[in-house]
């Protein structure tokens, strides 16, 4: 009798192994398309065998663990691609309205510079003509205002830019809580010997979440089996249970990224942090304030030389000395090594009258007098800058930047994504769910509860037959 109480046993345990199993593999199917769900799976091992008489005779099966499927290599070169393709996508908008705004089309600055030399020279055939003495300072006007357009696109750009680094700063925090909790839940769970697979699969995701937007590194602590987080420079978001917090401050229009960590605070820049902040912070701190000086330097050049020849003629009025544009404002008293800033934001025209043109090189010679339109129309011809472009070749190199950054990028952000998503396949290959799989399995547990059934029904059998004697 009592090895048919040992069989009946194992009967149960069988029916209870094959029950938790489906259950692994129904929550498996349920999950198939929960984004970082690892595959789990039963490990079942038998109870220990008794010593009946002169054999050892097993006491069933038990499920000692329920496991994840899971790679830390794949895992962790998914977070380092990941950082790389936060980097580059965060990039792709920026861009694109930059080139935007210095598109190759009829109407840009290089268009307004052409205009506006193209009427010089004509008011050089006919230099008491008001109508082209108006029309010159039209084109004048015309292009400051181009160049005044321009900054202000740049600086809206860079405000758009300054919006989006706000706006994620809540999220990231929240996430960086999480983990935080995550750690802690893990750490308390794991302590009994169990795994915490579904804590493990929502920080892991939450990691390389934080990886595409700041870069975030992460390490594992082996005795307690918490995750450091930390930026790329080594500054930490989450060490243990302890979650650090980002905050954005606004001065004026300067927006800076702070990291208050342990009672220290620490301004953030691109060269401590990665992923879309990084990919913005260089955009707004280095690539725009290049094309800013760039266009600033085009101004300055424009007015200054254009200034200082139009100074020495005189107008219809006799009066020499003027200038046509009013002077950067870095002109005055003494101009310093950066006199170009701001000169782009505020070029505009000085002279109002047509007659105050200086088409004339001498005042006494008479209203027919073109010499100095005629110097005046030859100014865009000469390489004035840096020495060797003409202002419109100069702005066609600052175009060209702008279009080739904006193709590099494209470039390099589908090949980062490209490298991201063979990652993502290796993982899922590794350690997601496949529904042809579960379905085997499915079917496997199935037979193994209904033949557990039968072995129990067969053990009961017995047993009423063993009583059904001794009555």
């Amino acid at each position: 009798m009592a090895g048919l109480f040992s069989a009946l046993n194992a009967a149960r345990t069988s029916l209870e192994v094959n029950q938790k199993s489906l259950e692994i593999v129904g929550n498996n199917i349920s999950n198939v398309n929960t984004e970082g769900y690892s595959r789990q799976r039963s490990e079942l091992s038998p109870y220990p065998s008794m010593n009946f008489g002169d054999f050892f005779i097993g006491q069933g099966v038990k499920v000692t663990n329920v496991k994840r499927d899971h790679d830390v290599f794949i895992q962790n070169q998914l977070v380092d691609k990941s950082s790389d393709f936060g980097f580059e996508d965060a990039q792709t908008r920026p861009l694109s309205e930059l080139e935007r705004i210095f598109a190759i089309t009829e109407e840009n600055i290089a268009t307004d510079v052409d205009r506006f030399f193209d009427s010089v020279q004509e008011l050089s055939a006919s230099p008491s003509d008001l109508v082209l003495r108006d029309q010159v300072i039209q084109r004048g006007a015309l292009l400051s205002t181009n160049f005044n357009n321009t900054i202000n696109d740049l600086d809206t750009v860079t405000d758009n830019i300054n919006d989006t680094l706000i706006s994620k700063i809540e999220d990231i925090n929240s996430k960086i809580t999480e983990i935080a909790d995550l750690n802690d839940r893990i750490h308390l769970i794991e302590i009994s010997g169990q795994d915490a697979n579904t804590a493990r699969d929502r920080r892991e995701l939450l990691a390389k979440e934080l990886a595409v937007t700041v870069g975030a590194q992460t390490y594992y602590d082996s005795n307690n089996g918490m995750m450091t987080v930390q930026l790329p420079a080594g500054l930490p978001l989450v060490q243990g249970n302890s979650a650090m917090s980002l905050e954005a401050v606004t001065t004026g229009a300067q927006l800076e990224i702070q990291l208050h960590a342990g009672g220290v605070t620490r301004t953030l820049n691109e060269r401590n942090i990665g992923g879309e902040f990084k990919g913005l912070t260089n955009l707004r701190d280095t690539f725009i304030p290049a094309l800013k000086e760039d266009l600033d330097k085009l101004s300055y050049e424009i007015t200054t030389r254009f200034n200082t020849q139009h100074a020495a003629g005189a107008g219809l009025d006799g009066v020499g000395g003027r200038n046509f544009f009013n002077d950067p404002p870095n002109m005055v008293p003494v101009p310093p090594a950066n006199a170009w800033d701001d000169a782009a934001r505020t070029m505009s025209v000085a002279i109002t009258l047509s007659e105050q043109i200086a088409a004339a090189e001498d005042p006494y010679v008479g209203p027919g007098d073109n010499r100095n339109a005629l110097l005046l129309s030859n100014l865009d011809e000469q390489p004035f800058m840096n020495g060797v472009d003409t202002f419109n070749s100069f702005y066609g190199k600052l175009t060209a930047r702008v279009g080739l950054a904006t193709s590099q990028n494209e470039l390099s952000r589908q090949g980062a994504e490209d490298a991201v998503v063979q990652l993502e396949n290796m993982r899922d290959s590794l350690a997601g769910v496949s529904l042809e799989e579960e379905m085997i399995d499915l079917i496997t547990y199935q037979r193994g509860f209904e033949s557990s059934a039968k072995f129990l029904s067969t053990v009961d059998e017995m047993m009423n037959s063993l009583l059904s004697i001794k009555r």
